[in-house]
């Protein structure tokens, strides 16, 4: 079993690492706002045939339940992608997977003021700051030309991540029985809509879209591999391994990003990306140290009882 969930985690970082390499090449030959909208279109198909086949209650029926799914639409599935998608434009898919990876310190950050029973300890707090400094030297920003082109398309990947972590602290306000994957399911559909709203809003239309194998392939990579598939084995390793271990795929992903990024797309991963990374990753120790000591119990205790 531990081999399994090994396997399937690896899995994960892997396909979401990749999905900033498949956006980056797709942003080639779809506008940003309609390429993420038209990949969860295909996304939420596939995940409402899901939680139709693998839930008893496969839609929301009560106020508690829709706003969930509203909150997911909004800042999980629209915010979050319509920054993802227009950063990438301007920075490596590397660079973007480690400002992404800052999502789970932010979290911790938003649920200190919003969920009064977490609160963060002065260690705690030293790793949001760290975390916050990674970002900064990841975009390592000309003060002469704060609007540099990189600079600015990083500051909106990071945006991506603060609406991510914000819609995460907001769902866990709400009280409700909503089966994870029909909220993913409606979220994602609501989510659609809005970004095809948001797109007729900046100009962008399908006469703009380069229909190319390419294109189809970061497309349908994107909505079958990274969002229906990568979806299910999060549900999967969720239940297995908990939140704090699942987590740690934010930051496997980078990794996966980098690689990718590499091979398919010639970018070359710099220092600065690697110093910004390596101190979100302190950051993120510092606030969740608590719980990765008892996990580490706890994985020492079920090998011991194995034995």
């Amino acid at each position: 079993m531990k081999y399994r969930n090994a396997a399937l985690f690896v899995v994960l970082a892997t396909v979401w690492g990749s999905s900033f390499t498949a956006i980056r090449a797709g942003l080639e030959f779809f506008p940003p706002v309609l390429f993420a909208a038209l990949r969860y279109d295909i996304a939420a198909v596939v995940m409402l045939g899901y939680a139709l086949y693998a839930v008893e209650r496969w839609r929301p029926v009560d106020r508690a339940e829709w706003t969930v799914v509203v909150i997911g639409g909004v800042f999980l599935i629209a915010a979050y992608h319509v920054f993802l998608f227009i950063g990438e434009q301007g920075t490596t898919s590397a660079a973007a997977a480690v400002v992404v990876s800052l999502s789970p310190v932010l979290t911790t950050g938003f649920a200190r003021v919003l969920l009064p029973d977490e609160r963060l300890r002065p260690l705690g707090l030293l790793g949001l700051a760290i975390g916050f400094v990674g970002v900064v030297v990841l975009s390592n920003p000309d003060p002469g030309n704060l609007l540099a082109t990189r600079t600015v398309s990083l500051a909106l990947v990071f945006l991506a991540a603060l609406s991510f972590a914000f819609g995460s602290v907001l769902t866990r306000r709400v009280d409700d029985d909503l089966p994870i994957e029909t909220m993913e399911a409606w979220s994602m559909l609501l989510g659609a809509v809005l970004m095809h709203g948001i797109s007729l809003g900046l100009g962008e239309s399908m006469g703009s879209v380069t229909w190319t194998s390419e294109g189809l392939i970061a497309l349908g990579y994107l909505s079958f591999v990274a969002s229906a598939a990568g979806f299910l084995i999060y549900f999967d390793l969720l239940d297995r391994l908990g939140p704090i271990e699942i987590n740690l795929v934010s930051y496997a992903a980078p990794f996966a990003a980098a690689v990718t990024g590499l091979v398919f797309l010639g970018e070359r991963p710099t220092v600065i990306t690697a110093a910004g990374f390596g101190l979100i990753c302190c950051g993120f120790v510092l606030i969740k140290r608590e719980a990765i000591q008892k996990e580490l119990r706890a994985a020492r205790s079920r090998e011991r009882s194995g034995e």
